[in-house]
């Protein structure tokens, strides 16, 4: 949010994509007290006070799942679900994904596992698709898959109780990798083994190096100068995203840093 609103003010189209809801970091947040002018504030407080100076911006929050960002030469594209929006510079401020990946899940990635169900649900329309969903907000993926699968399996995650329809099987065995065998993927649990055509593996955020290709990373975090540039021309990454500490103050000032940067990215462009 820090990098949109310094973005519009430095007379840029911006196009800020995340949760009206904001971060479940924030949201949860009993108090916090070291973010000037907001003493002692409970999350759900600085919550409602970003949304309201976002307001005041002019700047709308547009919900929806970045499955990749392509370097396309001059510009880049996103795919958001099926659509594809074009920008000449990209903010990457994800945070970072707790979760480490699943054995088999990059090497099948593409070839039988997604990270966005309402770009590749298409590819399995009549046939069988599992869905490994790491928080509750994932159910509405599943949902849909099963409108267009032959059948959908749900592998929650959490511990919250799930609301699916009947439709789709849910099984809560902790998933130990993801294999292919003969033309299928195999779910590989602590219990046993399911089989189906696509495995689609939801997280709230996608790790960096597959966000966006050839991205220079260090573990879980984007490698960064001062300036919050990456190794690729046109991207910035601020915020958690880009290491520790894991700071509300912190990623507000590598925010507006990486707006600069690319208003200045932009400038010398044209």
């Amino acid at each position: 949010m820090s990098a949109a609103l310094t973005a519009a003010n430095r007379n840029k189209t911006v196009l800020l994509l995340g949760s009206r809801d904001m971060s479940e970091k924030i949201v949860k947040a009993h108090e916090i007290r070291n973010y000037p002018g907001l003493p002692a504030v409970k999350g759900t407080e600085m919550a409602e006070a970003f949304r309201n100076h976002l307001e005041k911006a002019g700047i709308t929050i547009t919900e929806g799942r970045v499955g990749a960002v392509y370097a396309m030469g001059d510009y880049f594209a996103l795919q958001i679900g099926e659509e594809m929006r074009e920008a000449k510079a990209v903010i990457l401020a994800t945070g970072v994904v707790n979760a480490n990946p699943l054995p088999g899940e990059k090497e099948l990635l593409g070839r039988g596992v997604s990270y966005c169900a309402t770009c590749d649900a298409p590819l399995y329309r009549g046939k069988s698709a599992a869905v490994i969903g790491y928080s509750p907000r994932e159910e509405a993926e599943a949902v849909f898959l099963s409108e267009v699968c032959s059948d959908v399996t749900y592998f929650p995650v959490y511990r919250e109780e799930t609301n699916l329809p009947e439709k789709v099987q849910v099984i809560r065995e902790k998933v130990t990798g993801i294999v292919q065998e003969g033309g299928k993927r195999i779910v590989r649990t602590e219990n046993g083994e399911y089989r189906t055509d696509g495995v689609f593996v939801l997280r709230e955020a996608v790790a960096p190096d597959n966000l966006v290709p050839g991205l220079e990373t260090e573990g879980a975090h984007v490698k960064v100068n001062r300036k919050m540039e990456t190794n690729l021309p046109g991207v910035f990454a601020a915020g958690d995203l880009t290491g520790l500490p894991y700071q509300y103050v912190k990623a507000a000032g590598e925010g507006n840093v990486a707006a600069i940067s690319a208003a200045q990215y932009l400038d010398q462009l044209r």
